[in-house]
């Protein structure tokens, strides 16, 4: 809904319209797409060794625009994509980045969180954050500014940024992209590298581009569909 004001996202008040985009599919043709998609997902890895050549630009913004089509609360759409190419920036980042985690592993990690991830070889070091093409900084925002200033609350703001950035690493491995979820705790360095609002909370660092030639990935699996839904 627009505020008393009548300000929204956007700048023009909602106004109900009928519903054009959906298409209804043959059941056949709904099972072969759900199947697909699932198959194409389960062949989805997490990346640590990038190749140091750059996606094509607007691949990366095709993959943006998909993100922000995710449901979110009130449509206040509470994100903002930071993309870095930028080679000293992302420099100034792993640099960053390596000094929160140097603190984690060393003092704020408890023992079986270590120990969970021993077993994945993951350590401070993050030199993907400077070697892969493309960074992508997700800031989630607490609240909006109107024209005349007000400040306007988001809704379901962690929810709405999750959903959106899932969609979005759906969209880079569907485009041929390989991408990394980086969570360096705290995070709010990157507001000061990025020059990003205090209303801007840094959700998380994605890192993208085309798997390095020889790139190797733990061999992990999946749980089962039993272990993982109830029907009732």
């Amino acid at each position: 809904m627009a505020d008393a004001k009548g300000w929204a996202p956007g700048g023009d008040p909602y106004r109900p319209e009928p519903l054009s985009t959906y298409e209804r599919l043959a059941e056949r043709e709904m099972l072969r797409r759900a199947v697909r998609f699932r198959d194409s997902l389960r062949r989805r890895r997490t990346v640590r060794e990038f190749s140091d050549e750059a996606p094509p630009p607007e691949v990366i913004d095709a993959c943006i625009q998909a993100g922000a089509t995710a449901p979110n609360g009130a449509n206040r759409q509470p994100w903002t994509f930071v993309v870095i190419r930028d080679q000293k920036i992302k420099e100034v980042i792993r640099r960053a980045a390596e000094k929160e985690e140097a603190e984690f592993y060393a003092n704020r990690a408890p023992p079986e969180w270590l120990a969970a991830l021993a077993a994945l070889g993951t350590d401070e070091h993050k030199p993907f954050l400077e070697e892969a093409p493309v960074l992508i900084a997700i800031f989630a925002q607490s609240y909006e500014l109107a024209p005349d200033g007000t400040k306007i609350k988001n809704y379901y703001v962690s929810e709405s940024v999750g959903i959106a950035v899932g969609m979005l690493i759906a969209a880079l491995h569907e485009s041929g992209l390989a991408a990394l979820t980086h969570t360096p705790s705290p995070m709010r360095f990157l507001n000061e590298i990025l020059g990003r609002p205090s209303n801007e909370r840094p959700f998380l660092l994605l890192v993208v581009g085309y798997p390095a030639a020889r790139a190797e990935v733990p061999r992990i699996t999946k749980k089962s569909l039993e272990e993982i839904a109830v029907y009732r």
